[in-house]
């Protein structure tokens, strides 16, 4: 009766709003700010650490819950954005545990973190000299896996796991949560963008045809052997690289000319292309006799990893693709304002809940925004009004 629920769940949630992200730090501010006390309905009792711990095992038990609350939100913020969803972004990221791993005789002792494992994700790009580099990224913890919504960065759909998990394979998982959750979202979404960790044949194939949603994947050479170009299907003198680009060779001078973009055809499930000549103005000697001159058709299932609804070639791909950065930025806050650069949770279930319970909040402050007419504070979330 000291401490009731209302009154620490109000608690905990001004911890997060107020960035203060260990219990103690929380306590402190409890015992200094009479006025904080009074808006959480403590009287002028502090609670004790044990409350706090007693009261995040209750809500860990209570964790289908806190998802509730999410998908509510998220439901409300659809009624007051109706354009909310059209375009989504995906991606992980790690959070590393501070706490020792659990050795493989010892028993959980309340000091190690036993759900933790080890995660890697490696970087590789071309220097300006034309070198390869490789850069590789371990780290003990857990992943964030987010969808968010590409326009107003606002969080969608989430999941955490260990950091071994793969991001594609929770990608298929997340996509069928959603289905169950949020098929309202799925059946507005246009676009989803994600980077090369969610380059799959399978995952692009699932958005399409299941979802109707454009994926908009960021691919990896998975060509062997130093292979550039491939021949397609049908065509004597088109060729295509593992990026999408399509050539066409002249048949008079042997020139090598990439193709100009025509569209995507969806009741026929092809991409155009189009003569560079006719399109371009260039002058080309073999136009007269060239197969591809009045155009060709390219069926995504010509390979559904590197065909896709929206043209890889295209400039749309690329404006499309750039709105995936609006994840990231989202991961950015997570950090910084929500105290996960530095925390002190041990445990998946608890992970699970702060993360759910710091996206809940970046949801109710983005909806209180919205209706008081602050739309221009929308990512400005824990800003003062």
């Amino acid at each position: 009766d000291d401490y009731p629920v209302r009154a620490m769940w109000n608690s905990l949630l001004a911890g997060i709003v107020f960035q203060h992200e260990s219990v103690e730090k929380l306590r402190r501010e409890l015992a200094r700010n009479g006025q904080l006390r009074q808006m959480c309905g403590f009287d002028d009792q502090v609670p004790p650490p044990w409350a706090y711990t007693r009261f995040m095992k209750s809500l860990m038990e209570q964790g289908d819950l806190v998802d509730a609350i999410f998908d509510r939100l998220v439901q409300q913020i659809c009624e007051v954005l109706p354009d909310f969803g059209k375009h989504l972004a995906i991606d992980s990221k790690s959070i590393s545990s501070f706490a020792k791993r659990k050795n493989r005789n010892e028993a959980p002792d309340g000091r190690r973190d036993t759900d933790a494992d080890y995660g890697k994700k490696v970087y590789q790009g071309v220097k300006e000299d034309g070198t390869l580099w490789e850069k590789v990224v371990t780290w003990f913890g857990y992943k964030l896996h987010l969808v968010v919504d590409a326009i107003y960065e606002l969080p969608v759909h989430f999941s955490v796991t260990k950091a071994s998990v793969s991001d594609v394979q929770e990608a298929h998982r997340i996509l069928g949560e959603m289905a169950h959750r949020k098929p309202e979202i799925l059946e507005k979404s246009e676009t989803l963008a994600g980077d090369k960790a969610y380059d799959s044949k399978k995952l692009n194939m699932s958005l399409w045809d299941e979802y109707g949603i454009k994926p908009v994947i960021d691919i990896r050479n998975h060509w062997k052997d130093g292979e550039q170009t491939r021949l397609l299907s049908g065509k004597e003198n088109v060729v295509y690289n593992y990026k999408g680009q399509v050539y066409c060779i002249c048949p008079e001078t042997g020139t090598k000319r990439e193709m100009a973009c025509g569209g995507f055809e969806k009741d026929r499930n092809t991409l155009k292309k189009l003569c560079p000549a006719k399109q371009y103005g260039i002058v080309c000697k073999g136009q007269a006799q060239c197969p591809a001159a009045k155009g060709i058709r390219i069926p995504l299932s010509e390979d559904r990893r590197i065909f896709t609804p929206i043209d890889r070639a295209s400039y749309k791909w690329e404006k499309t693709y750039e709105r995936r950065t609006a994840v990231e930025r989202v991961h950015s806050r997570q950090d910084v304002s929500f105290g996960f650069e530095l925390h002190t949770i041990r445990g998946l279930a608890k992970m699970k809940l702060r993360c759910g319970l710091a996206l809940c909040v970046m949801l109710a402050m983005a909806l209180g925004r919205i209706k008081e007419n602050q739309a221009g504070k929308l990512r400005s979330l824990v800003a003062s009004a």
